[in-house]
């Protein structure tokens, strides 16, 4: 997600601080290179030396004759992202007055001048965050195009972004919003459906996959909304479902305003008549199944001319049958291109997908991460739209 990206970590003194080692990580871990400048306050919580080794760079932990802000943040600098996590109250408040006392703060009015982004993850007591002049300092920071990793408000605390929505926020601040503009629905993960009160039929999928393709679409500037049976996130709108019924009915609402649909779900193919009461164990139990409507010819009964893009997953491990598979659907439906991959990438972390488009089109494979290669769909989905499918 973050493939070629030089991430300059500003830290200062929250004692969230603490969790600049394991940030540094993800950050790499996404492919990030990272380089840490840390104010005072902040080598009072964590020693510039566990940073140092979290990124694998030297620690800027005062400005020299080096210019070490300029060669960093400023015109033609190192760094495509200046990243202040953790942002305490006092360092927004500066960086919002141009007061350059530590090396983040000078960092931060180096980037802000120099137009490098700034992704801030603001951390402090509540108290403090909901004080006017924070308050104030932030919204100005936001007119100037600062990106925020929202707080997580517990306990009285406006707690540091989780990991996931930092890079979240990193990556959509460093990637071209090539969807911007663009309002995507994703359907995601598994639908249940109810047989008795405490026992339902369901699917081994994850969601991981379609929340990665949400995240990716959401980086590259586009609004998502997500329609899945699963948590909150802070890259779309969720709507939450739980059967195959619910499902259909929310994405068809949903896509009265949409400029895309991504039916990435792998929603029951199958229901039951629930009875009220839990049924006995001990005995042989029939059930008759019926199949349930399939959610992309309902979605393309309601909105006609809408772009859709299909998964298709199969359990041959033969790709030529696949591509016949997403051809079949493609064909049926009327879509921009179809997903196909292997059923047995359920729940894996890794994945291979066959995207199948028309048949002048070559198919393309994409192989790796779910989020690399959710990069791929969104990609694709965004050419698809620019050519005016």
């Amino acid at each position: 997600m973050l493939q070629g990206v030089n991430v300059a970590l500003g830290v200062s003194g929250s004692i969230a601080a603490v969790k600049a080692v394991e940030l540094a990580h993800e950050l790499r871990r996404q492919g990030a290179s990272v380089r840490a400048v840390m104010s005072p306050a902040a080598t009072n919580i964590i020693h510039p030396w566990a940073v140092d080794f979290a990124t694998d760079e030297p620690v800027v932990t005062e400005i020299t004759g080096d210019v070490e802000h300029v060669e960093i943040c400023g015109y033609e600098g190192w760094a495509d992202v200046l990243l202040l996590a953790p942002a305490t109250a006092n360092t927004a408040g500066k960086v919002a007055a141009a007061v350059d006392d530590t090396p983040v703060t000078t960092c931060a009015t180096t980037a802000l001048g120099a137009d490098v982004p700034v992704v801030l993850a603001p951390a402090m007591h509540e108290p403090m965050y909901d004080h006017p002049g924070v308050l104030s300092a932030l919204d100005t920071l936001e007119a100037w195009g600062v990106t925020f990793a929202e707080p997580r408000i517990e306990e009285g605390k406006a707690k540091i972004a989780a990991e996931e929505a930092i890079v979240t926020a990193v990556a959509r601040a460093t990637t071209p919003h090539n969807l911007a503009g663009k309002h995507v629905v994703v359907t995601a993960g598994a639908t249940k459906e109810r047989i008795d009160p405490i026992r339902i039929l369901t699917n081994r999928a994850s969601g991981k996959t379609g929340r990665a393709v949400a995240r990716a679409l959401h980086v590259r500037g586009a609004d998502v909304t997500l329609v899945h049976d699963g948590p909150d996130v802070e890259y779309a709108d969720v709507i939450a479902v739980e059967s195959a019924d619910e499902m259909m009915a929310a994405s068809r609402e949903a896509a009265t305003t949409a400029d895309a649909f991504v039916s990435a779900a792998a929603i029951a193919d199958f229901t039951a008549d629930a009875v009220g009461e839990k049924i006995r164990s001990g005995s042989p139990l029939s059930l008759d199944l019926r199949p349930t409507p399939k959610l992309i010819d309902s979605v393309r009964e309601a909105h006609p001319d809408l772009p859709i893009v299909g998964f298709k997953a199969e359990t041959s491990g033969d790709d030529a049958k696949m591509v016949a598979e997403a051809e079949r659907i493609r064909d049926r439906v009327g879509l921009a291109f179809v997903v196909a991959n292997d059923a047995s990438v359920m729940g894996a972390e890794e994945t291979r997908v066959l995207l199948v488009g028309d048949d002048d089109e070559e198919v393309e494979e994409a192989t790796g991460t779910k989020d690399a290669v959710a990069g791929r769909i969104a990609d694709r989905l965004a050419a698809t739209l620019d050519a005016g499918m």
